[in-house]
């Protein structure tokens, strides 16, 4: 399937629930902000050997609940991030004493559907999200040892060294589950994590281009602190059932 259909599905996914109102209307907003650490891993075609680079990321979120459908929460979920992202080169000690990493630094925007389930006010949540990425790269750092050889590499691949990032913009799709603890006055905490699959290429992929492949991929874990702005009024849950001793 073509990235921009399966833009388009995910796009379908996303406005469903909210033309689709078949179960309790909910009308929830919930702000707050996250922060974390992600493992990314850049791909390349011809390959160069890596190991995962690890890079922060932080941002804001906002979440609007729109329906209870069974016992499915539905919800749209918007964030704007910034994370370190790039690559960390393996190479063979034995063959060269170089080292090398690079990150790129990007703002990102996910827009997730989200499916919980669970207490939703006073309690615990289990929760899938997925849903396209947009992310642009604003600035980029390579960091070369020193002294630095440049060779020899495996398939004789150099010519990543000293090029700038030739397309800035990023799209993807990024999936994972969340946890969540809500409370009555304290808001809420969340404990998520994800992958993301970038589907675009940080570098030109014309036959002419060293590379025919150059997309990130990310394993994220974040955490977080939400609060309700607007909730659903007269929304009673029902109190837990204790076990008799």
């Amino acid at each position: 399937m073509k990235p921009a259909r399966l833009l388009l599905l995910f796009a379908m996914m996303l406005s469903a629930p909210l033309y689709a109102q078949v179960g309790e209307h909910r009308n929830d907003l919930t702000i707050g902000f996250t922060g974390g650490y992600l493992l990314n891993r850049t791909t390349f075609n011809p390959t160069i050997k890596k190991v995962f680079k690890g890079g922060e990321t932080f941002g804001v979120t906002a979440r609007y609940t729109c329906e209870k459908y069974f016992a499915a929460i539905c919800a749209l979920q918007v964030e704007l991030n910034y994370a370190n992202m790039g690559w960390k080169e393996d190479i063979d000690p034995e063959l060269s004493s170089d080292t090398y990493y690079r990150d790129m630094r990007y703002l990102q925007m996910p827009i997730f559907a989200r499916l919980s389930w669970g207490r939703e006010y006073n309690g615990f949540l289990f929760g899938f999200l997925i849903g396209p990425q947009l992310g642009y790269c604003f600035n980029e750092t390579e960091h070369y040892s020193d002294p630095w050889v440049g060779k020899p590499r495996p398939n004789n691949v150099t010519q990543q060294y000293g090029k700038a990032v030739e397309r800035c913009f990023e799209y993807g799709i990024t999936g994972g589950v969340s946890f969540e603890i809500g409370t009555k006055r304290a808001g809420r905490f969340m404990l998520e994590g994800r992958y993301f699959y970038g589907l675009s290429d940080i570098f030109n992929n014309s036959k002419k281009d060293p590379f025919g492949r150059s997309a990130n991929g990310a394993i994220i874990i974040k955490a977080g602190y939400l609060y309700d702005v607007i909730r659903t009024k007269d929304i009673v849950e029902k109190p837990r059932k204790r076990k008799r001793k």
